[in-house]
């Protein structure tokens, strides 16, 4: 049949994070691939019918990672820092990138203007012996499919 697509949906396999041409890490899980478009309802004088809806501005959820606690501090280095009294933060671009389990490139979205607002270390027990994550959070300007 035309215009079915017959491959079947991708799995949740393998993620890493590449800034530039460097991959920074692996990841388990990753949320927030999310883009929205604000409605803006404009109502017409003397039409009852219906509302007009018309596009707005694009929104972008902020992205969550995470993965197993390292001692490689290159995104606990990335936060925000203050300066004088001011905030600095280091925007970068990043590739989100999801690998089939034969390790090929299966989906790549190019992330612009990435920052982290949000980093939360380890959960840590001395009664278990579980992987401690890490979990960054990046706010961001744009989101698309590569």
């Amino acid at each position: 049949m035309a215009g079915i697509d017959a491959k079947p949906p991708l799995q949740s396999g393998r993620f890493l994070v590449e800034i530039g041409s460097e991959v920074v890490a692996n990841f388990q899980e990753c949320a927030g691939l999310t883009v929205e478009v604000e409605v803006q309802e404009v109502v017409e004088g003397g039409n009852n019918e219906y509302v007009h809806k018309l596009p707005g501005r694009v929104k972008y959820t902020n992205i969550t990672l995470k993965r197993g606690f390292t001692d490689n501090p290159q995104f606990a280095n990335w936060r925000p820092k203050v300066e004088g009294g001011k905030i600095k933060v280091e925007r970068k671009n990043l590739s989100i990138i999801l690998f089939t389990h034969g390790g090929e490139t299966a989906k790549r979205w190019e992330v612009s203007g990435a920052y982290p607002v949000k980093w939360t270390g380890p959960d840590m027990k001395t009664s278990s012996m579980e992987i401690l994550i890490e979990t960054v959070e990046l706010a961001h300007t744009g989101l698309r499919d590569a």
